[in-house]
């Protein structure tokens, strides 16, 4: 029994001692050892269904051809100024939002029958992704959405014509930040 004892006793002295160096490993960096939520992915699955995505595509193909405004670009190198590799998914879901719900629900009834398919697929993706968030500062990320936010409102109807003209974009922004 003695022995029994003396062997659990070891054993938690070493898990102590392991999670006090976990916890002093933690302080040294600031206690941001993961600034990025482990929620901040999808599953590469949603990227690799070939009808969904040519309907993604079509659907863009087709707003942009209602797009008259070329010197504008929504989703481009702005969009991830400063953002890092590891913060870029939550960047992603942040327009992904925004474009479900200032842009793709008002336009629902046009685009047919494109976007009566690819909406409900993004509003999936958007589901999944709603735990991801990042621990700490996250102004930077929410000053360049709100530029995008600003540009599509400045441009109105034109301005969520381009949104949807650039799904394309938002689906492989999304596919590489997020998987």
């Amino acid at each position: 029994m003695a022995a029994l004892q003396k062997s659990v006793s070891s054993f938690l002295m070493g898990t102590l001692a392991t999670s006090c160096l976990l916890l002093l490993a933690l302080l040294v960096q600031g206690g941001a050892a993961a600034p990025i939520s482990s929620h901040c992915r999808l599953d590469k699955s949603n990227f690799q269904q070939p009808y969904i995505t040519n309907r993604t595509f079509m659907l863009a193909k087709e707003a942009s051809l209602a797009d008259n405004n070329t010197d504008v670009r929504l989703i481009g190198e702005k969009l991830f100024h400063g953002v890092s590799m590891s913060e870029r998914c939550y960047l992603m879901k942040q327009v992904l939002n925004f474009t479900l719900e200032e842009v793709l629900f008002p336009q629902s009834d046009r685009f047919q029958p494109y976007m009566q398919e690819v909406v409900p697929f993004l509003a999936r993706l958007s589901n999944r992704l709603s735990t991801c968030h990042i621990e700490g500062d996250d102004l930077h990320i929410q000053r360049n959405v709100q530029k995008l936010k600003d540009t599509v409102k400045k441009l109105g109807e034109n301005g969520e014509i381009k949104a949807i003209g650039e799904l394309d974009l938002l689906f492989m922004s999304l596919r590489n930040a997020c998987i």
